[in-house]
């Protein structure tokens, strides 16, 4: 099938599709699923050439067109990159499968026996931009899972998308499994988007993986639930107790660093350092470290002024710097009067990952219980707000709302549950 036959098959039938596959996909044994997934992966290393083939025509066409190179990269498949996304399935294929797990069976007074069953959500629409290692990824957590999947990748991966849908379909069917568990929307028509996020009777699920105008549009036009992940900012809180002891002071530093400028553009990377007034006499050294991994800061009048004393000259800080995701070689400074300041700003500007540093027992307490973030992290580098880091093995997205799931999406967040009753002839009076 070619990137052009995909317009002939609307997206109303792959759900039709999808959720007959999903129907076979739910009641799957583990042993099977992990042999899928390991098909897949031998497939994807015997298409490599054609799979490498359709990506340099993607790369192409994204070059002609002007794409920045950030996102180039983002496209751009090689042999190694290639090998190691296989790996990744097969990695998917070790994790313990979530599917068929029950609570304890409770007895009620009635005589019935109560328990939930952990189940697929079954069928997913996940839509994300110019990456395809997310296509085998997604496809290999969803059928993990249980869960049969409708893929709408960016325009720019059309014709990579297509060899992978090809190789992952060729695999399921020659371990006898429906191929349609896993369909990729070829048509880059933004109308094909629209429609998937209107199939409600048919996809359970939407999950969006982007920037935040590819969230809000999900969210303003979709009927089929959105789990919104992805976005939002991140802040790191540096109370003075990390700073009193030189060997914490260069802990900081390196920790501020690794959060900014280890990977600018992943959304669990710093935003906004909040640094108590206390631990100025840190700043210098955290700053000429960010700025040294080409990191613009701007700051606030208080920490401009001390940044301007000890002779670090750094961009003065708008308002619209701080509540602001910048996904760049970009950080803003604040400076705060202590734990309580930090909290309020964070309440009023966070909701993806936050991260204190600090020596105070007490401040970690109240920081972890008062933070309402996805992910709350002490003395660490909020980089650790990952599906692998957390021990998920993979994840499809991070989520920022709290329904039906936050955080990192690995297999458990895939799936829903259900009620089991067992009685014996009873009925209720």
């Amino acid at each position: 099938m070619t990137a052009q036959q995909d317009t002939a098959i609307s997206i109303r039938e792959m759900g039709v599709r999808a959720r007959a596959a999903g129907r076979v996909l739910r009641s799957l044994p583990t042993a099977r699923k992990v042999q899928a997934l390991r098909a897949i992966a031998a497939e994807l290393r015997a298409r490599s050439g054609e799979i490498l083939d359709a990506n340099a025509q993607d790369v192409q066409a994204a070059q002609d067109a002007g794409l920045p190179e950030p996102m180039l990269a983002r496209l751009r498949l090689d042999a190694a990159a290639l090998k190691a996304i296989a790996a990744d399935v097969e990695a998917v294929s070790h994790l313990p499968d979530p599917v068929g797990e029950t609570t304890t069976a409770q007895t009620q007074p009635s005589g019935i026996r109560v328990s939930q069953r952990r189940v697929p959500l079954g069928v997913l629409g996940v839509i994300y931009e110019s990456r395809p290692n997310v296509t085998v990824d997604v496809a290999a957590l969803a059928l993990m899972s249980g869960n049969a999947v409708i893929l709408r990748g960016g325009k720019e991966t059309v014709h990579s998308n297509a060899a992978l849908e090809g190789a992952i379909r060729a695999a399921l069917e020659a371990q006898d499994l429906p191929g349609d568990a896993v369909q990729v929307i070829r048509d880059p028509a933004r109308e094909r988007m629209r429609e998937l996020l209107r199939l409600n009777e048919l996809v359970d699920a939407i999950i969006p993986r982007g920037g935040a105008g590819l969230h809000r549009y999900c969210v303003e036009n979709a009927t089929v639930p959105v789990i919104v992940g992805g976005i939002g900012v991140v802040h790191i809180y540096l109370d003075a107790s990390f700073t009193r002891d030189p060997a914490d002071a260069a802990r900081a530093a390196e920790i501020v660093v690794n959060a900014k400028v280890q990977k600018p553009s992943a959304c669990n990377a710093l935003d906004t350092l909040l640094i108590d007034r206390e631990a100025l006499g840190a700043l210098p050294d955290i700053t000429r470290a960010l700025l040294e991994g080409g990191v613009e800061v701007r700051a606030d009048a208080e920490a401009w002024g001390a940044l301007q004393d000890a002779g670090i000259v750094v961009t003065p800080a708008a308002d619209t710097d701080y509540g602001t995701e910048f996904l760049a070689l970009t950080a803003s400074l604040k400076v705060v009067s202590g734990l309580e300041e930090a909290l309020d700003f964070i309440a009023a500007h966070g909701n993806h990952t936050d991260v204190i540093l600090t020596r105070d027992e007490a401040q970690i307490a109240r920081f972890v219980q008062d933070v309402d973030s996805a992910a709350v992290i002490v003395n660490a580098s909020p980089r650790f707000n990952d599906g692998g880091q957390l021990g998920l093995g993979a994840e499809v997205a991070i989520s920022t709302q709290k329904l039906h799931a936050r955080g990192p999406m690995g297999l458990r967040e895939l799936t829903t549950t259900k009620w089991v009753v067992v009685g014996e002839g009873q009925t209720r009076g």
